[in-house]
């Protein structure tokens, strides 16, 4: 009897302690519903990707390439547009400042002409000024000389 009670209490005991043959039987039951159930939606699943995948490749990548490219095509010719708009702008504000530089230039010229006629008009009638005085000095010496030839004449 001794024997039988030790025999249950340790039968007991490996229920209690040992769970190896309950996880065996669970690892056994997950691996068969993986393998049975999971295994064929997986597979469907991976066909439906593959599938999608080709008909990705196959049928809309074209048709987005060419309208991609179409578009890009359209945006450049719309940027190179507007890049020729800009260049003439900036050449026409360039222009513009070139005009008022040219402006500023010519009434500069214009004043510095002017000053240089009044200066040509002073220096003008400091030389007729000079001139007449030394006219008026070789008359005055010239009349002195003909009056000593007149002095030596009479001789």
């Amino acid at each position: 009897m001794m024997e039988k009670i030790v025999k249950d209490v340790g039968d007991i005991q490996s229920r209690l302690i040992d769970h190896r043959p309950v996880l065996q039987g669970e690892i056994r039951y997950f691996i068969r519903e993986f393998e049975e159930k999971r295994a064929f939606r997986e597979c469907r699943l991976l066909e439906n990707l593959n599938k999608m995948t080709s008909d990705t490749n196959e049928h809309d990548l074209p048709r987005c390439t060419e309208s991609m490219h179409e578009k890009l095509c359209d945006a450049l010719t719309r940027l190179e547009a507007a890049n020729h708009m800009a260049q003439r702008i900036q050449q026409r504000e360039l222009e513009a400042e070139q005009n008022t530089h040219l402006q500023v230039c010519a009434e500069r010229r214009k004043q510095d002409w002017e000053e240089f006629l009044k200066e040509q008009s002073q220096l003008k009638e400091e030389v007729n000024e000079e001139h007449a005085k030394a006219v008026g000095r070789l008359s005055a010496q010239y009349s002195e000389m003909k009056k000593d030839l007149a002095k030596h004449s009479s001789f």
